[in-house]
């Protein structure tokens, strides 16, 4: 899960592109990037940390030109300590291709190896981005040479089909945005739709720039208006005057959001799909206090507490269909990374009470519903009911806005191994006495999905492969688990091994060491 944005305008982007990371900055926190163009030549600024780190007055200055793009990561696949696996990636030939991308492709080892005996291309690192920007590379080579398209060297017709070849060698999830040198902005979207995508325009004042965004809240905080989200498997391509062109470049396109997007990872003020994340949430809210009343008697709730910040709108509309009082009672650190986000189990762990305060007045002598987002490892879960108990309540129930995360996540979500589900092959017994709470309910998934998808009737299923544990693309099998957990371990000890307690202290502050 990364956050990506790119702009074609009349005035110059580093400025907007900038402010657009801020505002998807809760889509990454480990690394950023941005790329500009001028002319034909190519000026990027990427390293490891926060927006506001990472990109200094000096970094800014060096990034000329009217069309860029730039983004937010969140390692899920390749190496996350890596500075040279942020984004935005390069390559040369043909054109001058630059790319970011939001997403998992689930057979990237195949398309290595495609690449280097078919393609003849070389792969340097261990992201899947590179592969999939060197797969566009090679299919934008193959039709520009179709001279019966178009004389010209690269026209919007030679563009799609080169997207209709990328699609159909591609498996997995992925929002795209990239720059062809000279010709313009590209944007497509998997065929099933999993990751988001949105493009919007701005008013003549601020140079009719056409901007692509993973949420709709980029295009908006930034004074633009969303036009509409790029559908399954479509393709816009924004030549250097402006002019958008638009097409449909998969065989059997179908929406499929990614459930978790409304859970968890979007903002609430973000429109996906035609989806209110924020009203997704209160409907959540609604079907978890009827889970809840068929659980246990809510008279025995005193107080309604959320776990900052997603679950907020699911505690709100809970409490009040339950007919208790709604309180805040955890103050979060806003300066601490979110845990969620973090690689290392380790820091993770750490994290948690530096990241959050238990306010003593709402818990002292009362029996206390906290309501989650979500519960995934469930690791926070359990220090935060041993705060709560610690700061006085009697009785601690927890009731998370989602279901049991049971399965791995393939589509560019950190939840890709058996081993590190504390609802896989668990009764939700044994992960109440886990976590320590007096009673444990969860969200049903059937409910959640009716709920969800009751506001935008066009979309007819969701990828849901962590709760549901079925796979919208049909290629996931026991051996790729496997291996993604061969990886996991792999990293986990460089990680452990690069963590000194100085890395672990700038970790915890969003900082990179020097």
């Amino acid at each position: 899960m990364c956050g990506i944005v790119g702009v074609i305008s009349k005035a110059p982007v580093n400025q907007l592109i900038y402010d657009a990371l801020l505002l998807l900055q809760h889509r990454g926190q480990d690394a950023t990037g941005i790329v500009t163009m001028e002319g034909t030549k190519c000026f990027m600024h990427k390293a490891r940390g926060m927006v506001r780190d990472v990109f200094r007055t000096r970094n800014m200055r060096g990034l000329p030109g009217k069309v860029g793009l730039g983004q937010v990561r969140y390692p899920t696949a390749g190496n996350a300590y890596s500075e040279e696996e942020a984004q935005p990636f390069y390559v040369n030939a043909p054109f001058g291709i630059v790319l970011v991308h939001n997403g998992n492709l689930t057979n990237t080892p195949a398309l290595r190896k495609e690449l280097f005996d078919v393609d003849r291309r070389h792969i340097n690192t261990d992201s899947d981005t590179e592969v999939l920007l060197n797969i566009l590379a090679h299919e934008l080579d193959m039709a520009a040479r179709d001279l019966s398209l178009s004389p010209d060297p690269l026209s919007p017709e030679e563009v799609f089909n080169a997207v209709r070849a990328v699609h159909k060698r591609l498996k997995g999830s992925y929002a795209v945005v990239a720059l062809i040198a000279g010709y313009g902005l590209l944007a497509f979207r998997d065929p099933y739709g999993i990751r988001p995508l949105c493009f919007g325009v701005g008013s003549a004042e601020d140079g009719d720039a056409v901007m692509v965004a993973s949420e709709s809240v980029a295009i908006e905080g930034t004074g633009h208006k969303v036009s509409r989200d790029v559908a399954p498997g479509e393709a816009i391509f924004v030549d250097m005057q402006g002019v958008l062109h638009a097409q449909q470049c998969a065989d059997n396109p179908s929406l499929n959001p990614c459930m978790f997007e409304f859970v968890y990872l979007a903002r609430p003020d973000s429109v996906m799909d035609g989806v209110s994340v924020y009203q997704a949430r209160l409907n959540m809210g609604e079907t978890l206090a009827q889970r809840l009343i068929s659980t246990m008697p809510p008279n025995e709730i005193d107080v309604v507490i959320p776990i900052p910040e997603s679950s907020r709108p699911s505690a709100m509309q809970l409490a009040q269909k339950i007919g208790k009082p709604y309180r805040e009672g955890f103050v979060k650190n806003r300066y601490v990374g979110r845990t969620f986000i973090m690689p290392g189990q380790g820091v993770r762990k750490k994290s948690v009470r530096q990241k959050l305060n238990a306010i003593g007045v709402e818990f002292k002598g009362r029996n206390v519903l906290l309501v989650d987002d979500s519960i995934v490892r469930g690791t926070t879960s359990k220090e935060i009911v041993q705060m709560a108990r610690d700061a006085g309540a009697r009785k601690v129930y927890m009731a998370s806005a989602a279901p049991p995360v049971r399965f791995p996540n393939v589509y560019g979500i950190d939840m890709p191994t058996n081993a590190e589900l504390i609802a896989h092959n668990r009764s939700i017994e044994e992960i109440r006495k886990f976590i320590g709470a007096d009673a444990l309910i969860y969200q049903d998934v059937a409910a959640m999905k009716r709920v969800v998808g009751a506001l935008n009737p066009l979309i007819k299923s969701f990828e849901a492969s962590c709760f549901d544990g079925h796979y919208i693309t049909g290629d996931v099998s026991a051996a790729d688990f496997d291996a993604i957990a061969t990886q996991r371990k792999t990293q986990s000890s460089q990680a452990e091994e690069e963590d000194s307690p100085d890395r672990s202290r700038l970790a915890l502050q969003g900082q990179e060491t020097p």
